[in-house]
């Protein structure tokens, strides 16, 4: 079977996504994938969703912040980033989704939007409520580890110990 033409191959464009989600949360591409999928299907039916065609290129997590590249045609750019906004959680964990950037190329997309990610300080002891607790402290947000899960907070909100 011979190639398409330059001319009729489709015209991909590489969204570059930032993920942020609880310090003990793991996440895996396969999970964010199927996600992802489903947002677009949810969204805009099956015909919809498979004409933007969504594919994740490259997917890192750990620590509660991760970065992906995903691809989607050229002329979808605004339905793709839609079906990422409607991503709240994986798997029952929250997760924040954001677009940092669309370009071309996936090298372009690297190069320009996810070049490095949030330096992550490790666990500290806060005090919070009056109480000492674990946190892990990341660029001005803190999550302090309460009973049985995470509390969202600010450098304002806790004091280091």
């Amino acid at each position: 079977m011979k190639h398409l033409p330059k001319h009729l191959r489709p015209k991909w464009r590489y969204l570059a996504v930032g993920i942020e989600s609880w310090p003990d949360a793991s996440l895996s591409r396969r999970d964010f994938q199927r996600h992802l999928w489903y947002a677009g299907q949810n969204l805009f039916g099956d015909p919809g969703s498979a004409d933007a065609d969504l594919r994740v290129f490259s997917f890192e997590h750990g620590d509660g912040v991760g970065e992906a590249v995903v691809r989607t045609r050229r002329d979808t750019v605004e339905e793709a980033r839609a079906s990422l906004a409607c991503i709240d959680e994986i798997d029952s964990q929250p997760v924040g989704v954001f677009v940092r950037g669309v370009a071309g190329t996936v090298r372009a997309c690297e190069e320009n939007y996810l070049g490095r990610r949030p330096e992550v300080s490790g666990e500290n002891r806060v005090v919070f409520e009056n109480a000492e607790r674990a946190a892990v402290i990341r660029d001005g947000a803190v999550d302090v580890r309460t009973d049985d899960a995470y509390t969202g907070a600010t450098d304002l909100d806790v004091t280091t110990v």
